[in-house]
């Protein structure tokens, strides 16, 4: 249960059970997670690691219109590294490019000894002064919440006094080893203080609630006659406060989004659609007829499929056989990965690996169908060598040393230099939406070829890289530092 009375969202390690240590096979963690029998282990060595208030700019900092407070020192701050990826994504999804409205209460150790709401009213009211925003969210950082500064007042009153939505989001770091966490946080906020009460239902509308990207759901939903209402990056305040007002909620990531459907669902009666994302062929089928019984377009779908299975057939063979033979292993976060790997069935593609950044032993809802890990070893069977890892580049960098793929797919960026030194073609996979749905698989497809020919070029690169391991370290039979030494 989702509950919007608390002033902010259950972490993960509690909510869903969720760890970032596991070494195995995806059947064995699926099995585990069934039963919530996997331990939570700590790791006696870290190398690197993200922040759950980064998950939370990333999803706050594009809103259109709104303005974003930092109660933080100044370096937490990083408005500077999403601009650009933002304004891609404007222009990729035919948007006017935008400015991001961002401030830091710039938190001093003085601050710490005698608090910052002071700081934290006057950042806000400089915030509506300067920009002028549909609403302003406040985030929390760790050293705000160590502070133990009253955030929830301060922004109750401030909303009265600017007579704009003040919203509070608490994604302080420490409190979460699962940055994904900092998605929850943003979310609560927004589903505390910004959705409103539906005025009227819109039978043709669907929210997707997505990461930043191409507009790929339009096209994919407009021959049901149906609408999209995007959430969150990009969106305006007002695409919010509707979102009460669709048929069904969407998504093309359990870990984004479960939390946001489920209470949608809750507290509004917008039923989720309960289906794997549409990454695949099987799975955009399920998804598409998921979609189309909760918006009364049953009678439409079935021969919007065919079409589509008709109209791909001769591109996707063409693909498949130019992909004969390799083997392609995936580094992404937690249910993204499991979409890509579902739709390697389709490519005929040797998956010899998968590491996600965290594992949610259950979702949100805990819908079975919901669970993507469990219902990829349904599609796909096994994979025999699973990781989880949170960004762990010595633990990385041995998995590529066993398995040698050929190719890597990549979510986030200062991942994909992890395979390039070693030789491996590597693929960020920055865009998301661009992979969903039938034209998403060519496109994929498309590109796991053309990435294929750049393997000279960094076979060459790898001739020159040092590694920083030890001989030692390579000898190791395990890559897995947890509490207690390698196991």
């Amino acid at each position: 249960m989702v509950n919007l009375d608390l002033s902010s969202a259950e972490v993960r390690e509690r909510r869903l059970r969720s760890v970032i240590s596991y070494n195995g096979t995806a059947k064995d963690l699926a099995e585990k997670s069934k039963t919530r029998s996997l331990s939570i282990n700590e790791r006696s060595f870290g190398q690197c690691s993200d922040c759950s208030l980064g998950c939370a700019q990333s999803q706050t900092y594009p809103l259109r219109g709104a303005a974003v407070v930092e109660h933080s020192p100044i370096g937490c701050s990083q408005p500077a590294m999403y601009k650009l990826a933002v304004n891609v994504s404007n222009e990729a999804r035919g948007l006017e490019a935008q400015r991001l409205n961002v401030l830091s209460t710039n938190l001093t150790e003085k601050d710490t000894v005698y608090g910052g709401i002071e700081k934290l009213n006057e950042t806000v009211r400089e915030a509506k002064r300067r920009f002028n925003p549909t609403a302003i969210f406040v985030q929390s950082s760790c050293a705000a919440g160590i502070i133990g500064d009253d955030i929830e007042s301060a922004a109750d009153s401030l909303q009265k006094e600017l007579g704009i939505p003040v919203v509070p989001v608490f994604c302080e770091g420490f409190k979460s080893r699962i940055w994904s966490t900092g998605f929850d946080a943003a979310y609560h906020g927004i589903l505390r203080k910004i959705v409103k009460e539906p005025r009227k239902k819109q039978a043709d509308l669907v929210n997707v609630i997505n990461f930043q990207g191409t507009d790929t759901f339009t096209p994919l939903l407009a021959p049901l006659g149906l609408r999209v209402n995007y959430a969150m990056p990009l969106a305006g305040i007002e695409q919010l406060e509707r979102l009460s007002e669709a048929a069904c909620t969407a998504h093309i990531c359990q870990t984004l989004a479960t939390y946001p459907a489920k209470a949608l669902e809750q507290y509004y009666g917008v039923p989720e659609v309960k289906a794997p994302p549409p990454f695949g062929i099987k799975w955009t089928d399920e998804w598409l007829r998921e979609v189309a019984r909760l918006t009364d377009k049953t009678n439409l779908v079935e021969d919007y499929i065919s079409r589509e299975h008709k109209r791909i057939e001769e591109p996707l063979a063409a693909v498949r056989e130019k992909l004969k033979g390799k083997k392609l292993y995936i580094f992404a976060g937690d249910a993204y990965a499991h979409s890509i790997a579902n739709m390697l069935i389709d490519f005929g593609i040797d998956l010899v690996g998968l590491t996600t950044l965290h594992h949610d032993q259950i979702t949100d809802g805990g819908h079975e169908i919901t669970d993507s890990l469990g219902y990829l070893v349904k599609s796909h069977g096994n994979v025999e060598n699973f990781s989880v890892c949170n960004k762990q580049p010595y633990q990385v960098y041995k998995i590529l040393q066993k398995l040698k793929p050929d190719i890597m797919i990549v979510r986030h960026e200062n991942m994909a230099v992890l395979g390039a030194k070693l030789g491996i073609t590597t693929i960020l996979d920055g865009d998301v939406n661009i992979s969903a749905g039938y034209d998403g698989l060519l496109r994929l497809g498309g590109r796991l070829y053309q990435a294929t020919r750049a393997q000279k070029l960094l076979q060459n690169v790898a001739r020159h890289f040092i590694t920083p391991y030890s001989d030692w370290w390579f000898a190791q039979d395990n890559p897995f530092y947890f509490e207690g030494g390698v196991v």
